[in-house]
């Protein structure tokens, strides 16, 4: 992330251990799918996820625009800047 709060290690640590769990998440639907578990708990586990996932996003739009477009001092900056969250929100919302 190339915003600076206060501690980005610490952000960046935490980022990491939603992601992981993430992973697991994941790794767990696998395991389930091999293991020829019931299609409803399976789903509830993609359900959980997904529900990570979207989290995650929120979480790196949320310091992105605290962090990234507060820094910026330009109107050309800011002009640059929103442009960039815009086509990125574009995308979330797909």
């Amino acid at each position: 992330m190339s915003h600076s709060p206060a501690d980005p290690d610490a952000d960046r640590r935490a980022l990491q251990i939603r992601l992981r769990k993430i992973t697991g998440q994941l790794k767990g639907v696998e395991t389930m799918i091999e293991g020829d578990y019931d299609c409803a708990e399976v789903l509830n586990q993609l359900t959980s996820a997904r529900q990570a996932v979207k989290a995650l996003a929120e979480k790196i739009i949320s310091d992105h625009l605290e962090h990234c477009l507060a820094a910026n001092t330009t109107a050309e900056q800011r002009r640059k800047q929103m442009k960039e969250v815009t086509m990125m929100l574009k995308r979330y919302v797909e």
